[in-house]
């Protein structure tokens, strides 16, 4: 129910579609409607859920049936999955699947200690670093807390050394955030008394952690105040009884951690007229397999010209 309570996107309406047998929920997906488009769930955040028990394919059904309904006219319907939660009654309503590259995902279940055994051997230095160096984290209850969080925030946002995406939220809208303690944890690095990188991890009690957004001043980045970060936070997740923690991507700083990359995959069915959304992918795929064919050079070239990565 929190997924309603959060005050980000006031502009964008939330929905949830629930799939029932009887008197019981079988399935549910939610979403928001995001500038003519249907969004249910990201591409680092499936949001759909089958009772395994149930007959799972008519709940799947339901579920299609009911986000079509809902997006209506919608120019574009997307859905995001585990690879373990597999979508065919999408499929027969005209979604077209694409694997991404998916989530770091390790499992609580094993135990802190067992654990941190798996992270590479750079991350658990990192994590010994900056505990010798004087970083504590503590979770954020107060308003003072938050405050001090938001502040982090802010400079974050400012920072030069990457660009960051995405209009900022305001200090009312970030403690409404701080404040749903149901299902969000907000965790800070304290330095000298000074906070100087939070952490922000979603979860569902007895299932999934995830960690959701982290922001730091970089003055003090080389103090690896990120790993203390997320290190504090699996122990927490752990002592709490959750199952699985999602890292939120499957970059290298991420995949340090161990456990196992999954993919997400997207179900996305175009409503636009001629399919444009779809026909653009093509173009593009096909334009990057042109490009992998190239000397390493001249793809080089062409990569910087286009302004890709």
């Amino acid at each position: 129910p929190e997924y309603f309570r959060e005050p980000y996107w006031p502009e964008k309406r939330r929905f949830a579609v629930l799939a029932r047998e009887r008197n019981a929920v079988t399935g549910i997906l939610t979403g928001m409607h995001d500038q003519g488009r249907v969004m249910c769930g990201l591409p680092s955040r499936p949001q759909i859920c089958v009772d395994q028990t149930a007959d799972s394919a008519a709940a799947l059904d339901l579920l299609a049936r009911g986000v079509l309904s809902e997006a209506g006219n919608a120019e574009l319907i997307a859905v995001f999955t585990w690879p373990s939660l597999e979508l065919p009654a999408f499929k027969k309503y005209g979604f077209k699947t694409r694997q991404l590259p998916g989530n770091v995902v390790l499992d609580l279940t094993q135990g802190p200690e067992e654990l941190f055994k798996q992270f590479s051997k750079d991350r658990r230095r990192n994590i010994r670093f900056a505990e010798k160096n004087g970083i504590v984290i503590e979770q954020a209850t107060t308003s003072a807390q938050i405050k001090e969080a938001y502040e982090v925030y802010s400079g974050w946002r400012k920072t030069s050394r990457k660009e960051v995406q995405g209009e900022g939220f305001t200090f009312e809208v970030f403690e409404k955030a701080g404040r749903l303690t149901g299902n969000r944890l907000l965790l800070l690095a304290r330095l000298s008394g000074k906070v100087i990188a939070i952490n922000i991890f979603r979860y569902c009690p007895g299932g999934l952690f995830e960690s959701a957004a982290n922001s730091s001043l970089d003055e003090f980045i080389h103090l690896k105040p990120n790993e203390l970060l997320q290190w504090r936070g699996i122990e927490w997740a752990c002592q709490h009884g959750l199952r699985r923690h999602s890292l939120g991507g499957s970059h290298q700083f991420l995949a340090r951690f161990g456990g196992t990359i999954v993919p997400i995959i997207r179900y996305r069915r175009d409503q636009t007229l001629f399919r444009k959304h779809d026909v653009r992918d093509a173009v593009r795929q096909a334009g990057r397999e042109t490009l992998g064919k190239m000397p390493s050079s001249v793809e080089k070239k062409v990569r910087r010209f286009l302004g890709e990565s």
